[in-house]
């Protein structure tokens, strides 16, 4: 699933690693890089739940030239205690946070026997000297075990489960669905009839319900007659049961059928009822779903977990003027007595998770085109079916990409991509049945290749999950990064081979970074993390799991021998659990099976990436002719933060100043301790997920060299040290002043990505002091941005422009420059919008430049009022959603709290605009404090529409609070969600916002005389 809604791009001393503490006294050993290698020894990998690993210490020094070999045999390491949670090298539990809703208690188990661990070097692999606690393992608990106490079910009757998960006992092997929407009253009605089969004796039957009236049940086991049997409910979680006498026995097959009705659900998941207007003013009903991911139950009784897949018959009753679609092909359509039809859909022929079911009711029209024995068809409300071809031919070319990609083939016969006019998340990746936002999927024939960037990214992390997803499913929601990480990583690979004139590299690299911002914050989490309720589950879609986990796959991709190593990995994975459920362990060992034998086992080097939080800051010092690398994790609250001994297998890219552009100065080792060797480290076109501070004589060369020659890096290295000298600012390790040094090279900057990197960060500062009203300071920032990015602003033109990374680059720049009411800007913006206004819809603004010119009109009055009409009336989406951000730009009072409300109510603003609308407002002086007050106003109101901890109270809960920087917003804050208890009080965003206002605290504290004298 997307769960982001537009594409736009979105800090503490620490000690030293343990690995510089004093307690390491050993001398660094020294190895030559002139000689030789020898091979380092090989041992056996250990289970990730075998151990917790504890560097004891390591320096490794490496003298020489540049050969990439090493002479030096490493210790092994030993395990000694099962390990605790997800987090991977912690030194003890004693470490984490007692009130982490995450920690996960080990069963008492006998201790594993000491194993030594495996590194095969190959180029320059460098191994972590590690040595373990030997404590040993917890004594068993041998005190008598406490009674298992079970909630009392809605009638009265004990309910016989008492855990979040469902019971393993009983799997569903097919369901036959029949569904009865009215769209008159949005109630439905259904029927769902579970083929099961007994896989361990029990006296129980437990699945999931949400908002379901079960009006009969009956239970048939075999041959047996079926017979009317009693179900228990426990709302709180959303689970039903069935009590037998006699025990099912392991291997009988049972059916279970429920008669249910329910409500049409009025948010934005289960089954849902959704309307429009069409062309003629008149209003159009219709009724979609979103299952992911725990919405399925909602709408049909289920074991609403991923591991329990089945395949699934579906049946769906309609008006005749409607139609529907769902997974699978429409086998048949039959007229009811009643005068509506019943259309029947061919069985999946794949099993599949419950959250990827779907169906629509409602009145499409669509284009089509075959493609590998699929037929592909693009489905839109009937009046925005000019707005469709894009989408297909875009559709069409990457499912061929797919198919040949991953050597299997798209296994239905058709792939529907249907534009839903009320949708909350991006695109949702139902397998045969993909349903996207309107903007996500249509873009008219006259559209910007930006624009169209965005619809194919969208499309082509959707396609990517038909098998990073459907095709392989993750095992549980912990795992959510091997369907979202994965499918990010392969949008952005795919568009680069398929679509290459969208330029998506820029994009790419832009998230990443906004990915390293998040991870370094003590709130985040890590990639493969423990779940244990809604809210936790629904956080897991955040950019941990899809950007960070695109990141590591770069990162691997780029570390492997040879140009196919990874794919070959990737395929021996879909194929071997094709159909059926897989962890991050199974991806690692798959690609460990076709890895040359003489490199490291894949398992090993990727799982510090994935099982502990945050990523490492890598420092590089230089004495003379030695440059020494060393590794600590990069975390900007040191405050309350669970400490830990982590290091992470580091695969470090290099270039020098003899060789630095072209591919072949390329050059790759692994650092999983500390170094030191005659380079300097950089990266050549950044595939990396960790920070480099390069020391301040470091930072100084390359300032120096990029004011000589800013070609002397590729943009993209540009982008990732400007990212860098922030990132690091913001930790403590650099002053503002090494900040402005490098940037004293930027006046000479015309490439999109360094320019949007450094004007971000910029326009952060910008808006921290704007809020903190240093009206002065504010005046001064806007001088310095001018003053290095005024005369690139000047050059940018007002027509039409084709190229993606020409139009990235002059939208950021215009809208900065508007936004500071630059004075040419401002006036070009409102010619422009003049123009469009007179000429009745026949003038077209170039779609990068539109929403600089509808933010300037929404600061007039007048215009402001014209804006909105224009609102009301336009079809085209992606337009639309332009003129909202400009109508949320307005500065004036009155009309911040309409639209606040407006976007609450959903008349005329859809409730799915509101994260957006909420995102605009706070990005202005008047409106980011309305803002916080409507959320502690409408906090319930929100909860009801978006489920709690999802990425849409997320996004509203990091705009509201990300510019606050004073203790009394601190303490507001803190109050009020602590007061929310169960409604929100727990959720990691809430924790992130906190430690954001922190960190905003002191910097400002520690800058503002800083920028006073500098500024």
């Amino acid at each position: 699933m997307d769960p982001f809604d537009n594409h736009s791009t979105e800090r503490a001393n620490l000690p030293r690693n343990m690995i510089e503490n004093s307690m390491f006294e050993e001398e660094p050993d020294v190895v030559d890089l002139a000689k030789d290698s020898s091979a380092f020894p090989t041992f056996p990998a250990l289970d990730p739940d075998e151990a917790v690993y504890e560097p004891r210490s390591s320096r490794l020094l490496v003298r020489g030239l540049g050969e990439n070999d090493l002479d030096e045999d490493e210790e092994d390491c030993e395990s000694s205690a099962r390990l605790l949670g997800m987090s991977f090298m912690n030194r003890s539990s004693a470490h984490r946070s007692n009130s982490s809703p995450y920690t996960r208690q080990a069963p008492p188990r006998s201790c594993p026997r000491p194993s030594a661990r495996t590194m095969v070097v190959c180029v320059l692999f460098l191994v972590i000297v590690c040595s373990m606690t030997m404590t040993g393992c917890r004594k068993p608990n041998k005190t008598s075990p406490m009674e298992t106490i079970f909630p009392l079910s809605t009638s009265g009757e004990l309910f016989p489960w008492v855990e979040y998960r469902l019971p393993h006992s009983i799997s569903p092997l097919s369901y036959d669905l029949t569904l009865n929407p009215n769209l008159n009253n949005m109630t439905f009605t259904g029927r769902s009839v579970i083929n099961m089969s007994v896989l361990h004796n029990t006296k129980r039957i437990v699945l999931h319900s949400a908002n379901l009236n079960i009006t009969k049940a009956t239970f048939k086991l075999g041959d047996e007659a079926a017979r009317d049997v009693t179900v228990l409910e426990y709302k709180p979680r959303q689970q039903i049961a069935v009590n037998f006498l006699e025990e099912l026995k392991a291997g009988q097959y049972c059916v279970l059928t429920l008669d249910y009705s329910a409500n049409l659900s009025h948010t934005y998941d289960g089954f849902y009822n959704s309307s429009y207007t069409d062309k003629d003013g008149k209003k159009r009903v219709l009724a979609a779903t979103q299952f992911e991911p725990l919405y399925a139950r909602k709408a049909f009784p289920c074991f609403d977990e991923p591991s329990f897949k089945a395949t699934f018959l579906i049946k769906i009753s309609r008006k005749p003027d409607y139609m529907t679609l769902s997974n699978m092909p429409k086998a048949k359509t039959t007229q009811l007595p009643n005068g509506l039809m019943e259309d029947e859909f061919e069985r999946t022929t794949f099993n599949m998770s419950t959250y990827l079911v779907a169906f629509i009711v409602g009145d499409f029209t669509s284009i089509s085109q075959n493609v590998s024995d699929t037929l592909v068809s693009v489905y839109s409300v009937p009046e925005k079916k000019e707005h469709t071809d894009y989408a297909l031919d875009a559709g069409v070319k990457l499912l061929e990409f797919y198919n040949n990609f991953c050597e299997i083939n798209y296994p239905f016969k058709k792939l529907d991509l249907v534009a839903i006019p009320d949708f909350l998340a991006g695109a949702m990746e139902n397998w045969g049945l993909i349903t996207f936002r309107e903007t996500s999927l249509l873009v008219g024939k006259q559209s910007s290749p930006l624009e169209k960037q965005v619809v194919a990214s969208v499309i082509a992390h959707e396609l990517a999950h038909q098998w990073f997803g459907n095709l392989v499913t993750m095992r549980w929601w912990n795992d959510l990064w091997l369907n979202e990480g994965f499918a990010t990583y392969m949008q952005y690979y795919s568009l680069q081979t398929v679509l290459p004139n969208l330029e998506i590299g820029n994009l790419f690299l832009a998230v990443r970074f906004r990915a390293l911002d998040k991870d370094a914050l003590n709130s985040s989490h890590a990639v493969s993390t423990e779940v244990n309720s809604p809210s936790q589950v629904e956080e897991m879609f955040d950019s941990v799991s899809y950007e960070k986990g695109a990141s590591i796959l770069l990162m691997l991709n780029a570390s492997l021998p040879g140009e196919h190593q990874f794919r070959k990995g990737i395929i021996q994975y879909l194929k071997q659990f094709s159909g059926s459920n897989a962890d991050t362990n199974d991806l690692w060992n798959s690609l460990t099976e076709v890895i040359s034998p003489q490199h490291q086992n894949v398992s090993e080097m990727m799982r510090s990436w994935t099982s502990q939080k945050g990523f490492p800051l890598v420092t590089v010092s230089r004495q003379g002719d030695q440059v020494t690398l060393t590794q600590e994790h990069f975390l900007l609250t040191s405050d309350y933060a669970t400490h830990t001994s982590s290091l992470w297998n580091i695969p470090v890219t290099y270039v020098n100043d003899n060789c630095s552009v072209a591919p072949e100065c390329r050059q790759v080792f692994n650092l999983m301790t500390n170094l030191s060797l005659w380079f300097w480290v950089n990266w050549y076109i950044c595939v990396c997920f960790y920070i480099v501070h390069y020391g301040d004589e470091g930072w100084t060369a390359l300032g120096d060299a990029l004011s000589e020659n800013v070609n002397v890096l590729t943009p993209e290295d540009r982008a990732s040290l400007i990212h860098n000298i922030f990132a690091l600012s913001r930790l403590g390790r650099v002053s503002f002043l090494q900040v402005n040094n490098l940037l004293n090279y930027i006046s000479n900057e015309t490439d999109t990505s360094p320019v949007t990197e450094a004007l971000l960060q910029l326009s952060n500062i910008y808006q921290l002091l704007c809020k903190r009203q240093e009206h002065s300071l504010v005046a001064r920032m806007k001088n310095y941005i001018m003053h290095h990015f005024g005369s690139l602003m000047e050059k940018q033109t007002w027509g039409e422009e084709e190229s993606v990374s020409n139009q990235e680059l002059r939208s950021v720049l215009l809208e900065t420059a508007c936004h500071l009411k630059e004075g040419n800007c401002t006036q070009q913006a409102k010619a422009l919008f003049k123009s469009y206004v007179e000429s009745n819809g026949t003038l077209r603004i170039p779609g990068d430049l539109q929403q600089a010119v509808f933010n300037v009109a929404a600061q007039s009055n007048e215009d402001w009022e014209t804006l909105r009409d224009l609102y009301s009336h336009v079809t085209f989406d992606a337009e639309k959603r332009k003129m909202l951000r400009g109508l949320a730009s307005t500065q004036d009072a009155w009309r911040i709290v309409w639209i606040l409300h407006a976007g609450l109510k959903g008349d005329v603003i859809q409730t799915q605009e509101l994260p957006l609308v909420i995102s605009t407002v706070c990005s202005g002086f008047t409106g980011y404090l309305f803002v916080w007050d409507f959320i502690q106003e409408n906090w319930d109101s929100l909860i009801e529409k978006f489920p709690v901890g999802s990425f849409a109270i997320q996004s509203i809960i990091k705009s509201a609070t990300s510019q606050f920087s004073t203790q009394a917003h601190l303490d507001q804050v803190t109050s009020f969600f602590s007061g929310l208890k169960e409604r929100g009080s727990q959720m990691r965003s809430v924790q992130e916002a906190l430690e954001t206002i922190r960190l905003n605290q002191r910097w400002m504290d520690k800058n503002l005389v800083v920028l006073q004298n500098w500024l």
